[in-house]
């Protein structure tokens, strides 16, 4: 496989994020980043998060918000992100290395 010459930092933050201190349940966080798993509430916001990013609006957010809180909504979305960033960057370096 290609070499990844930021991977040591992108695995440290991504723990950092999946596992450090939050006011969200680390087990939620990386439920969001793997997009499996995830309590009822959460599946359909992560699942566009992690597909189509460009369609979530406020109103997607602000549904969750009344239940989760500002904080926790944050590192669910910043988890679900990172976590799709890293599925397509792993995707990228495979389909390279076979090329």
């Amino acid at each position: 496989m290609i070499s990844d010459p930021h991977g040591s930092l992108r695995d440290r933050v991504l723990d950092i994020v999946l596992k450090g201190e939050g006011d969200s349940d680390p087990e939620i966080r990386q439920a969001a980043a793997e997009g499996t798993n995830l309590p009822p509430d959460l599946k359909e916001l992560v699942d566009k998060i992690q597909r189509h990013a460009y369609r979530v609006s406020d109103e997607d957010v602000a549904k969750l918000q009344a239940k989760y809180g500002d904080d926790r909504m944050f590192e669910i979305i910043v988890s679900a992100a990172l976590g799709a960033s890293r599925h397509r960057l792993f995707a990228a370096l495979e389909a390279l290395d076979r090329a």
